[in-house]
């Protein structure tokens, strides 16, 4: 699973959300490997209108509809042609029981729920809330370059051990610095199932290139 996070930069807004949407899509068209990208807020009606591929929202609110103005719902994002939504990524942190309202609130909505985990302790109490992924990503590492898999492994495998305990059945992906196919098969190694990607692709002079290179590093552990 390679899911990208178009964040807040100028480089996946508007056109140029489309432009690496299609990107993404052509790359699981050809390779079969699941890819799934987090747009903007204001671009996931028009991504999803365009692309086939899961479209997730980057963040909602635990609110249900009502006098909520400048808030973002579930329903919302659903009816704009999300498959899913990002909770609790390190730009966007928020309470535990804010974390289990919302993927209460996603599982309502027929949503996949992704809870971005900074350590292992995090990774576990999410897990316990079930929902359909988790996310390790160490703020300190993101953006940098720098992939958790290789400077900080023991944050993966500690997450993966501490999670199992108590869910058995989540998607474990990694995150932060991931920028490289060898990033890439360094976490599936690990025992997660895929990544979560930002400005390795969004930043990329060849967007389609590096998820051509991610997917192909994913491949021999897709069954």
């Amino acid at each position: 699973m390679i899911v990208v996070n178009f964040k807040a930069y100028k480089e996946s807004m508007g056109k140029k959300a489309i432009e690496i949407a299609n990107k993404a899509e052509k790359v699981h068209k050809e390779t079969n490997v699941f890819v799934g990208v987090a747009p903007q807020i204001a671009d996931i009606a028009t991504v999803a209108q365009t692309v086939k591929i899961p479209v997730f929202a980057q963040h909602i609110d635990p609110l249900e509809p009502g006098s909520f103005t400048g808030h973002i719902l579930a329903e919302s994002v659903r009816e704009a042609g999300a498959i899913g939504t990002l909770i609790n990524h390190s730009e966007r942190q928020l309470k535990l029981s804010d974390i289990y309202m919302i993927v209460k609130l996603a599982r309502e909505n027929h949503l996949f729920s992704c809870v971005c985990a900074n350590n292992p302790s995090t990774s576990m109490a999410a897990a316990t809330l079930n929902p359909d992924i988790i996310a390790i990503e160490p703020p300190e590492l993101i953006g940098t370059g720098i992939p958790v898999s290789k400077a900080k492994p023991e944050v993966v495998t500690d997450s993966i051990r501490l999670v199992r305990r108590v869910n058995s059945k989540v998607t474990i992906l990694c995150g932060a610095g991931i920028s490289s196919g060898e990033d890439v098969d360094a976490a599936l190694r690990l025992g997660t199932q895929g990544v979560l990607v930002a400005s390795g692709v969004v930043k990329a002079k060849d967007p389609y290139a590096i998820i051509r290179e991610f997917a192909d590093a994913s491949k021999p552990y897709v069954s």
